[in-house]
């Protein structure tokens, strides 16, 4: 019975995600509610050349919530140096540590875990994966050989995700 439940869990679920990428999100009637709030900001900040922004309110398989948003100014961002963010896209580059990083927000939080996963490599392999995570500040210990996706780096990663898919 617990598989049946699991199943239909999932198949509810994954028909929700398709459902939601074909049609995008629509919260109020117009389908660029979010765009017209961000250019009202911005006019009100006198910001010219615009800006982005992102926002993301998430409820894990494992029931954690999370609800995040930023935002940046379009002169800010051409104008610094971008070198110190290839860490971070170099991280996620990788197909072992981007099925790390799913199966650690689905739940699965020590490298044993990790290990028993099929096509992730060799628990030396494993923790080379964590460390880069880490050191991109993909991923924080939480003591105890656990591992969790930072609450700021939710929202954002999945908006990585989402914006990589072709």
């Amino acid at each position: 019975m617990e598989l049946e439940q699991r199943v239909a869990d999932l198949e509810r679920r994954l028909a929700a995600l398709e459902g939601a990428h074909r049609a995008g999100p629509r919260l109020d009637a117009g389908d660029f509610w979010a765009l017209n709030g961000l250019k009202e900001q911005l006019s009100e900040l006198g910001a010219a050349d615009g800006g982005v922004l992102y926002t993301g309110s998430v409820r894990l398989p494992t029931g954690e919530q999370y609800a995040w948003q930023t935002g940046a100014l379009t002169e800010g961002l051409l104008e610094e140096d971008w070198t110190p963010v290839a860490e971070s896209f170099a991280a996620l580059g990788h197909p072992v540590r981007i099925r790390l990083l799913r199966e650690i927000l689905g739940g699965r939080r020590t490298a044993a875990e990790l290990a028993e996963l099929d096509e992730v490599g060799t628990t030396g392999q494993i923790y080379h994966h964590l460390r880069q995570l880490t050191g991109a500040g993909w991923l924080h210990t939480t003591g105890r050989g656990r591992y969790e996706v930072p609450p700021g780096r939710v929202v954002p990663l999945l908006v990585a995700v989402a914006l990589a898919r072709p």
